[in-house]
């Protein structure tokens, strides 16, 4: 199996506590770590936090490749300008990849590509000549016993694979379960998987 070193960032700062956040048993305010997030405030981070599953996964490729570790909120403010993400009101739509993608070549001289249709099969060969893939499933995969309502909806970074399964960092993965290098058979992701995201690199 192949699989990179690649390091984990969760979409919250406090990552052993994703479970209750996620559950509702503790607001992503009461996060003792928010501040790190780089949000002007806890209300802000809360509100924020379970939708920056894409920015985890930039910050897991730029410290792989560049070293670079920005805070979440410096990077989502910076895929606002760059239109990745809309905001209306208390709505938020992103993260859209097309213009992602433009931002994470400009911005950090990665090779970068929006895959709107997206195959299993390039996932592995994208995975296998050293890229990462951003992917779009269904946020359940933490439990992936069980069966998604549909699917889509949450970005994974896919870090390793073989013939069998695919190795996943999850920024919303239940510690110790489903966060870090988290293996999953290509059939039972393929139950969670919309068929697309965007890929960056691999990195000559």
């Amino acid at each position: 199996m192949i699989v990179h070193p690649v390091p984990y960032f969760s979409q919250w700062e406090s990552s052993e506590l994703v479970a209750k956040f996620v559950s509702g048993s503790l607001n992503a305010a009461e996060d003792p770590l928010w501040r790190d997030s780089g949000a002007p405030s806890a209300e802000d981070y809360a509100f924020w936090s379970r939708r920056l599953c894409g920015v985890a996964c930039l910050r897991m490729a730029l410290r792989y490749w560049t070293g670079e570790s920005l805070p979440a909120f410096q990077l989502a403010q910076e895929c606002m300008e760059a239109g990745a993400y809309r905001v209306a009101g208390d709505k938020v739509h992103g993260l859209i990849y097309a213009p992602f993608a433009t931002y994470v070549k400009k911005r950090w001289g990665l090779p970068c590509a929006s895959r709107p249709k997206f195959s299993l099969s390039e996932v592995r060969a994208c995975i296998e000549r050293g890229g990462l893939p951003l992917l779009s499933v269904h946020p359940s995969i933490r439990t992936p016993e069980v069966h998604p309502p549909h699917q889509g909806g949450h970005l994974v970074l896919g870090v390793g694979c073989d013939e069998q399964a695919i190795v996943l960092h999850n920024p919303s993965g239940l510690k110790g379960v489903s966060q870090e290098f988290f293996e999953i058979d290509w059939a039972r992701f393929d139950t969670f998987y919309a068929g697309r995201g965007v890929e960056i690199g691999p990195v000559k």
